[in-house]
């Protein structure tokens, strides 16, 4: 499995949220390059990051400190937050970001994630499913609605044109360094089918890694590729190498 450190930019710093809870912030660093270059130092192969004042406007915020990310450090960049529109994804691509991570705008623009896989290649766009109690959450985790997350990501995973790529995220456990909830697991990576997921939330000790890895070879989750951890790695609760390492089994 692949391991995705998190960079969550809020007010130009790199923070985490607890729940999604932006009044529940706390800065980590007041330089994100500064953050991805210590994962990167530390042997990190990729990199996920979050736009969180994008989220909240509906547009790219933070497109230069992902620029600098993305040209200093010799790492893919995954990017999400705020990319709502044909021309904020192709300003991703732009800043160098290797592959969009596309989450409220496809209710409202069902088609953008066919455009955005037509124009910049179907390996290059994911999917983010955000979930408070099972349920889809959009506009940067504010709004939740009543659309079950399984369902929704089998009907985007509908047929072989449909997306193949998802990230899966249970806000309830997003911040709180309690552990993925592997039954929920279970049944977002089996909605995948054959596709892509990375799942986020919970991360918090090397035995909640190790646990994905057993449970993904336990339960033949195929789909199940990486997770995103943020806090932890922070708070130095292990490394990035340590992760790696417990990843690999």
């Amino acid at each position: 499995m692949n391991l995705y450190p998190a960079i969550d930019i809020l007010g130009g710093n790199a923070v985490r949220l607890v729940k999604g809870d932006f009044d529940a912030k706390k800065v980590y660093d007041e330089d994100p390059l500064a953050a991805a270059r210590a994962f990167a130092e530390e042997g990190a192969e990729r990199l996920h990051v979050v736009d969180l004042d994008g989220a909240k406007r509906g547009e790219p915020v933070n497109l230069e400190h992902v620029r600098r990310i993305a040209s200093e450090l010799d790492v893919p960049v995954q990017l999400g937050g705020g990319l709502r529109s044909d021309a904020a994804i192709q300003q991703a691509f732009e800043a160098g970001v290797n592959r969009v991570v596309l989450g409220t705008a496809i209710f409202s623009d069902p088609e953008l994630p066919y455009r955005a896989m037509t124009e910049h290649g179907a390996e290059k766009v994911l999917i983010g499913i955000d979930a408070r109690d099972g349920y889809v959450a959009t506009h940067g985790w504010l709004e939740k609605t009543e659309l079950p997350a399984r369902e929704t990501i089998e009907r985007w995973d509908d047929g072989p044109g449909g997306v193949k790529r998802f990230i899966y995220t249970n806000i309830e456990h997003d911040g709180m360094l309690d552990g993925p909830d592997l039954d929920d697991a279970t049944a977002i990576a089996r909605a995948v089918g054959d596709g892509e997921l990375i799942l986020s939330g919970g991360i918090g000790e090397l035995a909640h890694l190790r646990s994905l890895v057993r449970v993904r070879a336990e339960r033949r989750l195929n789909a199940l590729d990486g997770v995103i951890v943020g806090k932890a790695l922070y708070e130095r609760r292990f490394t990035v190498s340590e992760a790696l390492a417990a990843l690999a089994g």
